[in-house]
This record gives C-alpha cells, structure tokens and sequence, in this order.
C-alpha cells in the first residue's frame, strides 16, 4: 500500500516537472510547480492517513500483517478455518478453497470455486483471485518450505494459522479468524460455547470416582503389513487433552512425541482398557481391531470396548472438536454422560 501511494507521488512529480518544461512564460511554471506541490502534499497525507488507518497485527505464527478495512473475499486453504468461516456465515464470500475443505463442505460453498492442494498450491491463480485475505495452515509448511511466498510477495494478506496443540489454542485461532474477517462477535459467541460445554464436561468428570477411570488408547491409523505402527496422540495435543477433561487417562500420554508411532508391542503393553480409533481408511475397522493376532488379552479387547470417533471432528482443531469429547465422553463413560446436553451453536 505504502509503494501505491508512493508511486502516486513520483508521477505527480514528474507530471509538473513535464509541465513547467512546456510552459508558455515564468508565470504560468511557478503556478503550475505550486499546484504540483499541493497536489503532492495531498497524495503524501492521504497515504499517511491510510497508513495510520490500517490494522496492522500478526497471524497466529507471528508474522506481522496488515488486515484488509473490508473483506469481501477470502480464500480458505484449511477444511477446520473453513469451517469456523462457513459457522460465522461468510461460506459466500470464499471464493477459493483447498481440496480437503471442498470435498467436506461442497454444499455450503459456492458451487465450482477453485480448489487447490494445500501442499503444493497454485500460487499465481491465488493472486490473480484478488482476494482480500488467504487463510493458510501450519501443515502447508510441513516440509519447511512457503508455499505461498509469492502469494506474500504479491501483497495479498495471508493470515497462516499453525497446527493448535490445546484447546486454548483453538479457541484463539477462532477468535483470531474472526477478528480478521469483521465477525469478532460472532467468533466469541462460539468460543462462549466452546468453553461452556468444555465447562460441563468437566463438572460431570470430577464425579467419576478414582477407582472407575479408564485408560484409553486412541489411534489415527491401525496397523497393517504394510505399516505395522499404530500412530496416536501423546502429550501437548489437544487430543490428550480432551482425553484427560473427560476424566479418563491417555496411555501413551507420556510420550515425548506429540505424535508416536508405537508398536503393536509397545501398545499392547499399555493394555488399554478402551481403544477410541478416528481411522476412516481401514474397512470394518472395529472388527480388524477386535480380531488382530496378539491382541487377545488386551482389556479393551476383551470387553469389545472399542469405538470410532469420526475423523474429520476430531482431527481438525476447531469448536466442533467439543463434538468428538462429548463422544468420546460417552462411549467411554455411558452411564456418566449418557443425557449429557451440548449448548447450541451459535447463529
């Protein structure tokens, strides 16, 4: 913004000077070099008065950005931002989206936006969108490289939200979101309720008696010939954090890694005595978990105390993880949280 409004100073500047070169008598060139002046002195305090005008914040990673006064268009390249994005009722003003969000939320959008991978997106067609703002996400930037730097370097607001590892976390990025787009309100009438069911979730938790908690093992992928790891959540996730605020215990939360790969071994050892699994690739796969050569004395399996949590709930870190606690609530504790009531969201 600060280069338009210099460049808008320059040719005002080199017009005078073109002008005062053709002028008829000495006169007529001072008259014309005042008004060149004035004419300068506007377009300079226009641009510091846009300058000391504009929101100038930074993202959720830090970066020092300038929010646009009006955004009218957006481009969302995260499944969980465009949710929060369609939940505050602005799914017509994105006009771009990643893959992952239009595969899951097609009939709230704009029929035919442009879709792009959000690891290896289009870059030049995301500028020549003109979008107002760009939501990106930490993953995009997972094999260290900025696969939107020419999206930056072309001036567009790009507003990237890393991978949130609490609830907190969460909770500020929709605040966040929201701030950026004009529906700060909005934003904090889901947080409210966000927070008013985790509220909840935690006063029916402290009436679990010590001897009656379980452990619980969750998983992301079930192991196969080819991958025979089982990969879940350890500490500083907001996974085992949701673990933990249902009252149960997470047994690979001692894990330094937020995101172990465990043996079949290692994980039978931990004898689990609920498995939660969120893999939505392996067919039938409470009965594979149930059935696999080793597992036989697991306690989990034994009790057939094995549920799956939907995926996409649990897996991208916005409000509706709330959804998945609340069902991992009940399927670890029925008898606890069988009538349990989730605020509304919000309009």
């Amino acid at each position: 913004m600060k280069k338009k409004f210099l460049s808008m100073v320059m040719a005002v500047a080199m017009m005078s000077c073109f002008v005062c070169g053709c002028g008829a008598n000495e006169d007529q060139s001072v008259a014309t070099q005042e008004a060149s002046v004035e004419a300068s002195s506007e377009v300079v305090e226009a641009a510091t008065t846009q300058e000391s005008t504009s929101d100038v914040v930074t993202d959720r990673s830090g970066n020092e950005i300038t929010l646009p006064t009006e955004v009218n268009s957006i481009i969302s390249m995260a499944p969980s931002t465009t949710q929060v994005l369609i939940d505050l009722g602005l799914a017509d003003k994105i006009v771009a989206c990643d893959t992952y969000s239009y595969a899951s939320y097609a009939d709230s959008l704009n029929a035919d936006i442009p879709q792009f991978d959000m690891m290896t997106p289009d870059q030049e067609q995301i500028v020549a969108l003109n979008a107002d703002i760009v939501f990106t996400t930490g993953m995009s930037a997972s094999h260290g490289e900025d696969v939107f730097a020419s999206v930056k370097e072309a001036g567009v607001c790009v507003f990237d939200i890393p991978s949130s590892a609490s609830l907190a976390d969460i909770q500020e990025d929709i605040l966040a979101i929201g701030n950026a787009v004009g529906k700060a309100t909005e934003a904090q009438a889901i947080v409210d309720d966000m927070v008013a069911d985790i509220e909840a979730i935690k006063t029916i938790a402290a009436t679990i008696p010590e001897d009656e908690k379980k452990t619980v093992l969750f998983e992301l992928f079930t192991p196969s010939g080819d991958s025979p790891v089982i990969y879940t959540c350890g500490a500083n996730t907001y996974i085992d954090e949701m673990i933990t605020l249902v009252g149960a215990t997470n047994v690979a939360g001692q894990e330094a890694d937020q995101w172990p790969a465990l043996t079949e071994e290692a994980a039978v050892a931990m004898d689990p005595q609920v498995i939660l699994t969120a893999d939505m690739y392996t067919d039938d796969v409470i009965n594979v978990l149930l059935t696999m050569k080793g597992w036989e004395n697991v306690a989990a399996v034994k009790d057939q105390a094995i549920y799956q949590i939907d995926g996409d709930t649990v897996n991208r870190p916005n409000h509706h993880v709330v959804d998945a606690m609340i069902e991992m609530a009940q399927d670890i504790y029925p008898e606890y949280y069988a009538d349990f009531d989730a605020e509304q969201p919000a309009a």
